[in-house]
């Protein structure tokens, strides 16, 4: 039976940024620590139709930052400095006897820095360009077959560019803003569309935000990579999906908060089929 690996995106600057939607401003920074965590049991194929599959784990905790070097101009970081993979024993049904013992593997993340620039911000509207480098830090070949992953092994470059607009509901705060980008991959995997849209609203006197997003990711199909390695298994590339998801954040103080936030593909090829969650703590210097 083929050992599927599950491709899971850690949507990290979509769901990490939050309500930082504008660029920061000279000095200005936004710092959050939090864990990620999901368990899959099951997985799309290459058909988009779901498929059973062994219990999976994947947990990570991890660093992102935005500063402003300048009015229009951010750099962005995201190091998840501990990540996590790990299956549970195969047992047998009708004896009980382990038929395969578990295993796991920890090391670093892929590590993802960039910058941020803005175009333009004028009244109620704002638009900028970001470039992302997904630096390939995390381990592509782990475990006993090989099978246990915590980067895909690849130097990826993601350009994009992101149209928000900002107003208020009585009083509350509102924002709503969308992205298109192009992933440029490289060692054989194809190259990626992606776009999505985001919305949030400020309850409780600015204490706190409630967000929901939409994301879609599309391959190009034109890599070189064999989709199954000498395992029989499957690891990211051509995989397409379209998600949701939530979080809310919660200002204790002007500056420090706390979220939690949860997101899952509802279609898709070569991804898991279960939910992510995330929380964590916040540092917003406006």
């Amino acid at each position: 039976m083929k050992k599927y690996i599950l491709s899971i995106l850690v949507i990290a600057f979509s769901s990490s940024t939050l309500f930082a939607q504008w660029t920061k401003g000279k000095g200005k920074g936004y710092y959050k620590l939090s864990a990620w965590y999901l368990e899959s049991d099951k997985h799309y194929e290459t058909d988009g139709t779901i498929r059973d599959n062994v219990n999976r784990k994947q947990f990570n905790v991890n660093v992102y930052a935005e500063y402003g070097v300048t009015n229009n101009l951010d750099i962005i970081g995201y190091i998840p400095f501990f990540a996590r993979v790990a299956q549970d024993n195969q047992v047998s049904g009708t004896t009980g006897a382990v038929l395969q013992k578990g295993e796991g593997l920890s090391s670093i993340g892929d590590i993802d820095l960039g910058v941020r620039y803005g175009i333009f911000k004028k009244g109620k509207w704002a638009m900028d360009a970001k470039l992302l480098l997904g630096l390939p830090t995390g381990n592509n070949k782990g475990g006993s077959d090989g099978s246990y992953q915590t980067g895909d092994g690849e130097f990826n470059q993601f350009l994009s560019t992101s149209l928000g607009y900002s107003t208020n509901f009585g009083d509350l705060p509102f924002y709503a803003k969308s992205y298109v980008g192009f992933n440029n991959r490289t060692k054989g995997f194809s190259d990626e569309f992606r776009g999505g849209v985001e919305a949030g609203i400020n309850l409780f006197n600015n204490k706190l935000w409630i967000i929901s997003r939409l994301n879609i990711l599309k391959s190009f199909k034109n890599g070189t990579l064999n989709a199954a390695n000498a395992n029989g298994s499957i690891f990211a590339n051509n995989i397409e999906f379209t998600s949701f998801g939530f979080e809310a954040a919660y200002y204790i103080t002007n500056k420090l908060g706390v979220s939690a936030s949860f997101d899952s593909a509802f279609s898709g090829r070569v991804i898991a089929a279960n939910p992510s969650f995330s929380g964590g703590i916040f540092l917003d210097i406006k």
